[in-house]
Order: C-alpha cells, then structure tokens, then sequence
C-alpha cells in the first residue's frame, strides 16, 4: 500500500504560508515533523480538543495555524470544534488522517474510524478534500486559497 506524502504535505503547508502546526500525531501523519520548515511552529497538544483551542487563539491573534489529527482524534474533538467553527464562526483548517481508508477501499477494511469519518464531516458540515495515495498534495493549496477567499472552515482528509 502507498504511504501518506509527508514531503508534499509539508511542502504544500509551506507555501500556504501556515504559521503554525498544531497537532497530536497519528502513525502517518507522525511522520510530517522532520519535513516541516524550520519557519512552521510546532505545537503539540495533549488532546484534540485542546488542538483546537490552541489554533483558535492562534487565529485571533492572526497567525495562520492548522490542525493536523487523525480522524479518531477528530471524532474526541467535536464539542471544541462546535465551539471554534459553528459558534466563534473562525476559519479553522484542518488535515485529518483518515485511518483505514486504504484497507477500506481495498474491501479489507475492517476499522470502524475508517466508515464513520465522511459522515461525521457531513454532519459538522465541514467541507474537505480527499488526498489519496496518487494524488497531487497540491490540493492542499488549492483548497486553503480557496477556504481563506471564502472565510470557512475546511479539511483536507489524508487517506491512510
């Protein structure tokens, strides 16, 4: 199975001029810190939920953070994302590792995170981009421009 682009990830987050990366990290997306720029702030929180908080802050304060979490991660942070995206009303940016997806897509996918996590982002009303194995991280751009020209939250979801 292909393995999460890190490079390109990092590399994407770079030119989008992210501040900060603030974090919990999951087996595939762990691998991202020894590709970020010296010039990204790495933050690492103890939950989800407090990653959240902490990009919150950042975003008042005007920095350009993003959350990186698996998708479990995610599912623990609902109630700090309600309170960021749905009430504060901030442009939070999120890259989520959809754990299972790979195996999933495969029909060996036996990991509950791996079906729940698309509706779950449906439900919050969170638009996303998928990033699969063969696509471009340029996505990641793309879809950054886009969140920040509009003023929304949005995810980009990183198969793994």
């Amino acid at each position: 199975m292909a393995k999460v682009n890190v490079t390109g990830i990092a590399d994407q987050l770079k030119a989008c001029g992210i501040t900060h990366v603030v974090w919990v990290p999951d087996s595939e997306l762990g691998a991202l810190e020894r590709h970020l720029d010296p010039g990204i702030h790495l933050v690492r929180a103890c939950r989800e939920g407090e990653a959240m908080a902490i990009a919150a802050g950042l975003l008042l304060g005007g920095a350009r953070p993003v959350v990186v979490c698996q998708c479990t991660g995610f599912f623990e942070a609902g109630d700090a994302f309600r309170n960021v995206v749905k009430d504060l009303g901030l442009p939070l940016f999120l890259v989520v590792g959809h754990r299972g997806a790979m195996a999933l897509a495969a029909g060996k996918g036996r990991d509950s995170a791996a079906r729940y996590l698309e509706p779950i982002l449906k439900a919050w009303e969170l638009e996303y981009r998928a990033l699969g194995p063969d696509d471009s991280p340029s996505i990641i751009g793309e879809w950054y421009a886009e969140t920040r020209r509009r003023g929304i939250a949005g995810a980009i979801v990183v198969a793994e």
